[in-house]
């Protein structure tokens, strides 16, 4: 006697990799990923093959994405040592003379049969490993074990800005010091800590004309940098040059109004006024062709996809899955805040991709597997509540 088995159907096959999903934050993730593809629509298609290869990404994020979301929190813990070791391992060989591949004056880069950026894996182990670290003090913290926290984020964080890569370097440090902060860090010790950085930037700014004279030398900071800090200050100084960026940026949001321009009718976008348009500076094309309400439209989902994110980390089962989902959560607002910021003249022009938007093969599987854990915590918490 022969069986005959039934083939199972595709939604058979595919029902196990979606179910237990947070339908919330799928919500948030496909309303910016559709505002994402419309705008590399408008500002790439006539950017070589751009908008093909953003969707091209934003696919395998979103599988990356499903596989990472059926890791539970458990397993994912295991990672943290391993991966964090091998991030800061490819750092300090990225840093040796001959290793490390030199593009723009920077060493960022490691051939390993493929190309590689060290520093994106760390946006993700540096959270795994704060994370565990915290997890494994859990009833017995003291101040050394927040000291060893500060050593373990440093590390990989110096490297990073000898590279240098200021933009990467923020990144990490942020989701370092979210991990820290939720663990239960003191105020006392974090508002003398903003003080004196509100009492820094405050100097910074009554004294820029005389610091930001070409014989001035600052501490600690390269010639680049320091430029960077003054064209913020006042980017009408070199407006070809170095403020050309932050200029041309503001000109196109302050020109798209309440309502925009129009789709794909974006004059500083399409007449190539506006530099890295479907990168860094792709917020600034985006304003233009859809105005304030346009804006207010992707804050929003960004505001959404945080606040569900933070209400996962709420309801986490353990200490590791809260430190770990809400310091992703915030580092999505890290992102959004430090690009947007840069693009409307706020804050320094660092190299920092907008989520969902910009154009970005490794940033975007980056993004797609911190979602991945953020929605693998979610699945853990309906489990211990089933």
């Amino acid at each position: 006697m022969s069986a005959v088995f039934a083939r199972p159907s595709l939604w058979q096959r595919v029902r196990p990799l979606v179910s237990g999903i947070d339908t919330a934050l799928v919500v948030a993730v496909l309303l910016l990923a559709v505002i994402g593809l419309t705008t590399m629509y408008s500002v790439g298609f006539d950017h070589g093959t751009r908008f093909v290869d953003h969707g091209r990404n934003m696919l395998l994020a979103f599988a990356v994405m499903l596989v990472i979301a059926q890791v539970p929190p458990q397993q994912l813990m295991r990672l943290a040592i391993p991966l964090y070791m091998l991030g800061v391992l490819l750092l300090v060989l990225t840093a040796i003379p001959g290793i490390g591949i030199v593009k723009k004056g920077a060493v960022r880069w490691l051939n390993v049969g493929v190309v590689i950026q060290p520093s994106e894996i760390l946006k993700i182990a540096m959270p795994l490993m704060l994370a565990w670290w915290f997890q494994r003090r859990e009833g017995q913290l003291r101040v050394l074990d927040f000291v060893i926290a500060m050593v373990i984020l440093l590390v990989p964080v110096g490297l990073i800005v000898k590279q240098p890569d200021l933009g990467t370097a923020i990144l990490v440090a942020a989701a370092g010091l979210y991990v820290i902060f939720f663990a239960g860090l003191s105020w006392r010790l974090i508002v003398p800590v903003l003080a004196v950085g509100a009492i820094a930037i405050s100097a910074v700014i009554v004294s820029g004309d005389r610091i930001c004279q070409p014989d001035v030398e600052w501490p600690l900071l390269r010639p680049y940098q320091k430029s960077r800090v003054c064209t913020l200050l006042d980017p009408t100084t070199d407006p070809l040059g170095k403020g050309f960026h932050t200029i041309q940026g503001m000109i196109a949001i302050g020109s798209g109004g309440v309502d925009g321009k129009g789709f794909m009718r974006g004059t500083q976008t399409h007449l190539e006024f506006i530099p890295e348009r479907t990168t860094d500076f792709i917020f600034a094309a985006y304003s233009e062709e859809f105005g304030l309400i346009g804006c207010v439209a992707l804050l929003l989902g960004f505001t959404f996809l945080i606040f569900r994110g933070l209400m996962i980390a709420a309801e986490a089962p353990t200490v590791f899955a809260r430190l770990l989902a809400g310091a992703i959560t915030l580092s999505f607002f890290t992102y959004a805040f430090v690009n947007m910021g840069m693009v409307t003249g706020i804050l320094p022009v660092v190299g920092v991709p907008l989520p969902f938007i910009s154009y970005g093969g490794t940033a975007m599987v980056t993004l797609g597997l911190a979602l991945g854990m953020l929605m693998a915590i979610a699945k853990s918490r309906r489990s211990n509540q089933s």
